[in-house]
């Protein structure tokens, strides 16, 4: 990889689609990448090594933290609870309430920004968008705007200069991300969505389903293999 001179990020990402597009935004952009996941105990932790894949790929750094004393008490989630059944259907639905996992994007920012500041990166990014919003209290703008204060303010006298955090589908759509994506030559293949973490894509989950609807509506081939991706698109 060659040595960049310009701005630094530390990114969290996951493996999945939203991330990965986020990475290759900033790189594109001159943004010298960092990835940052976590292992907090989450069914699909596979997404941990399609990550791995894609650090490979672009020849960026990839740190990662395990979190699974932290995931375990955060009980609950039909993601860190085994008890807890991954529920089909649309993404937006209400039975997707049940992959809230309590505070976790508050819990992995402050890591990442902790690793910026030791770093003397300038950026602190992550991949939400608005299709989060309805469902993640912290995917939403509020939160991206308080938190971004609360970071300026508790890192005061430490942080480089224009340190900020970004989310640069904040306010847009997944079928936003696929685009951007397409247009950057992400090699969709080596992400991973799905909540199951099986080896292959269900098909079925809220994922998957968004995941399969986004390549629909942007008009672009998905390559995912999928175990049932029969009649997943579900017209808005």
């Amino acid at each position: 990889m060659t040595e960049n001179s310009g701005p630094r990020a530390v990114l969290i990402a996951s493996g999945g689609m939203d991330s990965t597009v986020t990475a290759y935004d900033l790189a594109a952009r001159g943004i010298g990448v960092t990835l940052l996941s976590f292992d907090y105990g989450q069914r699909h932790r596979v997404e941990l090594e399609y990550l791995e894949k894609t650090a490979a790929r672009m020849g960026v750094p990839h740190e990662r933290v395990d979190l699974t004393g932290v995931g375990r008490l955060l009980a609950g989630s039909a993601l860190t609870d085994a008890s807890v059944e991954v529920p089909d259907g649309r993404y937006s639905d209400v039975s997707m309430r049940a992959t809230v996992v309590a505070n976790r994007n508050m819990i992995m920012l402050s890591v990442a920004a902790g690793l910026a500041v030791a770093r003397g990166a300038e950026i602190v990014a992550f991949g939400a968008h608005g299709g989060d919003h309805v469902i993640y209290p912290d995917c939403r703008p509020g939160f991206f705007e308080r938190l971004n204060g609360a970071l300026l303010t508790g890192n005061e006298g430490f942080l480089v200069d224009e340190f900020r955090l970004e989310a640069p589908f904040l306010n847009g759509t997944k079928v936003d991300i696929v685009r951007r994506g397409h247009q950057l030559g992400v090699p969709f293949e080596l992400t991973w969505s799905c909540y199951r973490g099986g080896a292959v894509h269900c098909g079925t989950c809220g994922t998957c389903s968004e995941r399969q609807e986004a390549f629909a509506l942007a008009g672009i081939v998905d390559p995912t293999r999928y175990a049932a991706p029969a009649g997943a698109m579900v017209a808005r």
